[in-house]
């Protein structure tokens, strides 16, 4: 499989073979369930849809609950589609079928981490953008330590350009890791332990791609 669906358990530490410690997130990884399949003939692209999570039937609506009928399953919380995935796939990609780590990764495998980081609110430039601040409380200055300073246009241009770094609202949006390795696979628990962080908070979705 090109992927699976997981939730952020938190993180923790293990000691690597040469005796230094690695900081590591854990995460419930699955198991997931093939909800969809599409093909370049009926959808002019190739892609797999796995779904995740239990969630209550009063809560879903009827086109899902008939999409997930077609499949044979139980209405899930989550859908995740995974593009364009290698022709190895093929053999297991099933309708219907379900998806445990242990399909996907293998301890030693690299692995690319996807969630929605932290929500912080609208921040000022010194903790957005790690700015400095005009200067020192001395020669006159007066509650200026953490403003942004001049911007820089006067007649030309004679207005902020798009992208000018300044306050705004920070976080929560989708972060891409990569490159992190998978540490240690327990199967029973269905739980991955990779080694880094991944964004978002406890109890967030991840999506995991290999």
């Amino acid at each position: 499989m090109p992927g699976i669906i997981g939730r952020k358990v938190g993180m923790t530490s293990v000691y690597g073979p040469e005796g230094q410690n690695i900081a590591c997130t854990v995460i419930e990884a699955g198991p997931c369930v093939v909800t969809q399949i599409k093909n370049v003939d009926t959808d002019g692209y190739r892609a797999v849809q796995l779904a995740y999570g239990e969630k209550k039937e009063k809560n879903t609506t009827r086109a899902l609950l008939g999409h997930f009928k077609k499949a044979n399953t139980t209405p899930k919380a989550k859908l995740v589609e995974f593009r364009d995935f290698r022709a190895e796939f093929d053999s297991v990609v099933e309708l219907g079928r379900e998806i445990r780590i242990q399909d996907v990764f293998q301890e030693g495998d690299y692995l690319d981490a996807v969630a929605q980081s932290k929500g912080k609110g609208f921040q000022g430039v010194v903790k957005r953008h790690n700015f400095s601040g005009v200067g020192d409380q001395t020669h006159g200055q007066h509650n200026r330590l953490r403003a942004p300073g001049s911007l820089g246009n006067a007649s030309f241009a004679s207005r902020v350009i798009k992208g000018k770094r300044m306050a705004g609202r920070m976080g929560n949006d989708r972060v891409k890791v990569t490159n992190l390795q998978v540490v240690k696979i327990f199967p029973e628990q269905n739980i991955i332990v990779v080694s880094g962080s991944v964004p978002g908070p406890k109890n967030s979705t991840v999506i995991l791609e290999k």
